[in-house]
Order: structure tokens, then sequence, then C-alpha cells
């Protein structure tokens, strides 16, 4: 069984500084057996990253839709894991209010991190708190999952402009304000030609390796991996300028992309 300690150092090992600006993807249950469970994971968390900034996703796109498009971000729970509905509610936590992909931030600058996500009407907008990532040089921990979860790639695909990636149309959905006011918040959701195209985000792993932008590890039992999202960025771009439609399908980034010892 682990304790928080035991987590903490597994942060170490991996190279989390204690001052990075820090999103995690998470699964809680590939951690295994923690003393306390999930609030010992997030005490962890919180406690070593005191002095940096620590995110979670909050993400909704699951149930604000269809018939449901009023977003509240006090009540509205998050789809994307009970590490993020529990982070969410802690002291100092602020929730962006994004109505479909919001997060939860806590520490340094958290308040003006997660400003202005209402006047986002896509996704992964410019200038919203996934751009904000890549701006800050964030990390990005994928911890017990694959970076299958790995939402900023929706942002990069709509920051260089590949084709099919949104709606045309705005969903007319609503935002319940902090002074309980309500505001129109048309919105554009993701698509794409395939059924989920971030199943396919995945094959970034291995050049992102190669390059040195991410780091393998453990914490408890949950394999994880710790990605440098200012890199990851440029270079997901760099192979979409390349070919558009490179996650539409589970064919490998190709080696001479990336590999300085290919011919």
């Amino acid at each position: 069984m682990y304790s928080k300690n035991d987590l903490i150092d597994a942060f170490i090992r991996l190279g989390i500084r204690r001052e990075d600006t820090l999103l995690v993807h998470s699964s809680m249950k590939a951690i295994g057996e923690v003393e306390g469970r999930a609030e010992t994971v997030l005490d962890a968390f919180i406690e070593y990253m005191e002095p940096g900034l620590l995110i979670f996703p909050t993400h909704s796109w699951d149930t604000i839709g269809g018939d449901r498009l009023v977003f509240d971000p006090e009540k509205e729970p998050s789809c994307v894991g009970i590490l993020s509905n529990l982070f969410m509610k802690r002291e100092g936590v602020v929730r962006s209010l994004h109505p479909t992909h919001s997060v939860a931030a806590l520490g340094k600058e958290a308040i003006s991190f997660v400003e202005g996500e209402e006047h986002i009407d896509t996704p992964c907008g410019l200038n919203g708190c996934w751009h904000k990532l890549y701006k800050r040089a964030a990390k990005i921990l994928f911890l017990g999952c694959t970076l299958k979860r790995n939402t900023i790639i929706h942002g990069v695909e709509e920051w260089v402009g590949i084709e099919n990636r949104l709606t045309k149309h705005h969903v007319p959905m609503k935002i319940i304000m902090p002074d309980k006011s309500i505001m129109d918040r048309p919105m554009r959701r993701h698509s794409s030609p395939v059924r989920d195209i971030s199943f396919f985000y995945d094959k970034l792993e291995k050049p992102l390796l190669y390059k040195g932008l991410a780091k393998k590890g453990k914490i408890g039992d949950a394999d994880s991996i710790l990605c440098d999202s200012k890199g990851m960025v440029d270079l997901t771009a760099d192979f979409l300028k390349r070919n558009h439609d490179l996650f539409l399908d589970d064919q490998p980034v190709p080696d001479e992309w990336y590999r300085t010892d290919t011919k």
C-alpha cells in the first residue's frame, strides 16, 4: 500500500518540479492501493506542487449537449475521473467557465489562468486554458493513462487549422456565471471523419520519447508519462504540416520525420 510520501518520491523520480505548471490526466484505479485512497493522492499533489500551479481537467463534454445545454460550474460533475471531481471541491481551487472542456486550478496565478474561458467558442481555443498550457511551457502528466487522453492535441489540430475537426455550426449553450446570471455561449464541438480521433494520439509516444520531450515512470502501480507541453505541441504541429490527416489511422509517425539517425 502506497503512502503520500511514496507518491511524492515518485513525482520527484519522474522529473516533476515543485514550481512547474502541471496538468494531470489521471486514472485512480491504475495507481493501486493508497493509504487514504484518492484524497491522499490529491494531498500528495497539492503538498508537493504548493509553489507551482496544479491543474486537472474537469471536462463535461459527455454531459453538456443534446437537451442539456446549461453549464453550471459549481454543480456540473467532471466526466474524466474521480481525482478531477474531488480536486475541484478542494479549498482554493478555481474552475474555468468553459462549458465542455473546463479545467480546475490551484496555486500560483490560478485565477488568471482560468479567466476568460467564457469567451472561447471552441473546445480548445487560442488564448484559452489549453493554449495557456503551451504558452507557460507546462508539464502534462498522464497518470496511469495513455496519450489517447491528450486533450491538448485537439488544440494543436485547431490552432494549425486542420479541416473537419470542428462542427461548422454552433450549439446554443449557456453558462451560469459566478453572479448567477446566465450567459449565452454558442459553442462549436469536436468533429472528425473517424469516430474518436484521440484514439490515435498515442502514436506520439515514440517520437516524444526519442526527442526527450517525454519520460516514462511509475507512480504507485500506474505506468505514467510526463510530457513537455511546448515541445509536444511544436513537434505535433510540424507533423501535421506534413500530413493533415496524421491522426485518422493507426499508422506510426514515419521515423525520418523526427529521427536523426535515418537516411
